[in-house]
């Protein structure tokens, strides 16, 4: 079975918490999903620096391509019983707009910044408080 893997960042509690739902329906539903820490994931072979993986959610398709954003979201989503809608969508022409500058201009950013903040106070490992 060919394999999406998702790559996230596991030291951010926001992403960590989403990321576990996403995990649990993928496991009982037996998708074609693996997730990847990008803590201590090979991220050459994504082709990313650190912080390049750091500012959003990556997703590399069976194909070998790799996005991210929004249409990371939607391949995680696609994957899933009952949320297939859901991707389909936030990938209509201007719903996307729409989704991807929610993300691109808040969503992303304002989870970076936080978490570039935690780690700055020593909170950035899975065990530190939100």
């Amino acid at each position: 079975m060919a394999m999406t893997r998702i790559l996230y960042n596991d030291r951010c509690p926001i992403c960590r918490a989403e990321i576990a739902h996403y995990r649990s329906r993928a496991e009982k539903a037996g998708a074609a999903l693996r997730f990847e820490d990008l803590n201590t994931a090979d991220l050459g072979g994504w082709r990313l620096t650190q912080d390049q993986a750091k500012r959003r959610l990556h997703a590399a398709l069976p194909d070998g391509r790799i996005i991210s954003g929004i249409p990371a979201f939607a391949a995680i989503w696609a994957a899933l019983p009952g949320m297939g809608w859901l991707a389909r969508l936030v990938m209509l022409p201007g719903l996307r707009h729409l989704a991807d500058l929610a993300y691109n201009r808040l969503a992303a950013p304002w989870l970076y910044h936080r978490q570039l903040r935690r780690e700055a106070r020593g909170l950035a490992g899975k065990d530190a408080r939100p």
